[in-house]
C-alpha cells in the first residue's frame, strides 16, 4: 500500500509541517478549501475512524483546538471547520484517517453542501436505529 500521508510522516514526500509529536503530525492541505487549511492525522496508518480504538480518536481530537488556535491567530481566520471524512463516499480522498480545520473568513462566506429536509417521524426512526447499532472501539 502506498498512502501519501504515510509517505509525508516518513518523511519521503515533502508537506509544510505545522506541529508534528510522537504520535500526530498537521501540515497544510495542498488545496486548500480556505487559508490556512490544515490537517491534522495520527502518524500509525487507519483507514477510517472506526478502525481506530476510542483511546486513539481523543488523542486525535485533542490535538484540533492548539492547532486550531494557532491557525486562527496566524490567519485572521473569523471562525473555523473541524471535517472528518471516512470513506471515497464521503469524500475522503486519501484513505488515511485526518481531521480538516478550515479556517472562515466573513468578508468570504461559507459555502455549505445542500442539506435534506427530513421530518421528525423519519429523524426519531433513524436514531433509535443508530443508538441500538453504537459500539466503543
Amino acid at each position: 500500500m502506498d498512502c501519501l500521508f504515510c509517505n509525508i510522516i516518513s518523511k519521503k514526500q515533502d508537506a509544510y509541517v505545522i506541529f508534528e509529536d510522537d504520535s500526530h503530525i498537521a501540515i497544510m492541505d495542498k488545496y486548500p478549501i480556505q487559508k490556512g487549511h490544515s490537517l491534522v492525522m495520527p502518524k500509525i496508518h487507519h483507514e477510517k475512524i472506526i478502525d481506530m480504538s476510542d483511546d486513539e480518536v481523543g488523542k486525535l481530537f485533542s490535538m484540533v483546538p492548539t492547532i486550531a488556535r494557532g491557525i486562527m491567530a496566524a490567519t485572521g481566520a473569523d471562525g473555523f471547520n473541524i471535517g472528518q471524512n471516512n470513506g471515497r463516499s464521503a469524500n475522503q480522498i486519501i484513505p488515511h484517517v485526518h481531521v480538516h480545520i478550515i479556517p472562515r473568513y466573513n468578508k468570504v462566506g461559507n459555502l455549505w453542501t445542500r442539506r435534506m429536509i427530513t421530518n421528525d417521524t423519519d429523524l426519531d426512526d433513524l436514531a433509535k436505529k443508530i443508538r441500538k447499532n453504537m459500539k466503543s472501539g
